[in-house]
């Protein structure tokens, strides 16, 4: 499992996508997250938003790809 640092209260499902060069830009994000719906899950329940807060603690498994948890730093 990745760790991926925040510096703020939280970030979002896309902008987590992008820190981890999974997709290039938000409009990526959105077309990514839209051909791989039942792909991503935080903290166990499946989700599709790319504008879902993502706050330290947070577990990320985002399937063939990987798992991540947001921390703080």
């Amino acid at each position: 499992m990745q760790k991926v640092q925040i510096n703020t209260e939280f970030i979002t499902l896309g902008q987590l996508l992008k820190i981890e060069d999974i997709v290039s830009s938000g409009g990526s994000a959105k077309f990514f997250l839209k051909e791989n719906a039942n792909s991503f899950f935080v903290n166990g329940e499946s989700e599709n938003r790319r504008g879902r807060k993502l706050y330290p603690g947070d577990l990320v498994k985002i399937l063939k790809i990987g798992e991540y948890e947001i921390v703080s730093q």
